[in-house]
């Protein structure tokens, strides 16, 4: 199973929209939980993550919200996404694939998003180039692989699966 982290940077109603987008996914059993990361106290935010089931966590500015939330995070495979994000159709198969034949905790699995921005393709090309392995929205990855300083990362694997940003908060 997966727990799913949505870090909010445009607020409650982005926030909606994304914890929604995963009820397939618990509808399947494939995710198991949410965590909402936020970077401030907010008592709207709060309202959606406690109406949803999710738990909040505050992040400190200057900490890694991806790992604040592999702590809380009761599954051992993370689903990092924005508020707004949106898995495309087809999305809880290709998770639930690769993480049947991804048992070890390197995994780390990259979901395409759609449309790619300028930004986003020059950073794929560097990561293509010199193998950067940092942690972004639209991963799928072993928590332990977050928590752990000393777990080395392998290269993003692409998983056939597409996420996109609701058009309402691009």
């Amino acid at each position: 199973m997966i727990t799913g982290l949505v870090h909010v940077a445009r607020g409650p109603e982005a926030l909606a929209v994304t914890l929604s987008a995963l009820i397939p996914g618990v509808i399947d059993g494939l995710i198991g939980d949410a965590v909402v990361l936020a970077r401030r106290a907010d008592p709207d935010i709060a309202s959606v993550a406690e109406a949803t089931g999710a738990t909040l966590v505050t992040v400190p500015p200057g900490d890694d919200p991806w790992k604040a939330g592999a702590a809380a995070a009761r599954r051992e495979w993370v689903l990092c996404l924005e508020d707004g994000d949106v898995p495309a159709e087809g999305w809880v198969r290709a998770l639930d694939h690769f993480v049947s034949i991804n048992a070890g905790d390197r995994g780390f699995g990259r979901l395409t998003r759609r449309p790619a921005t300028l930004k986003s393709r020059a950073l794929g090309l560097v990561e293509s180039g010199f193998g950067a392995r940092q942690v972004r929205a639209g991963d799928l990855v072993h928590r332990r692989l977050l928590r752990d300083a000393g777990v080395q990362a392998t290269r993003p694997v692409r998983i056939a699966a597409v996420v996109v940003r609701d058009p309402a908060f691009r």
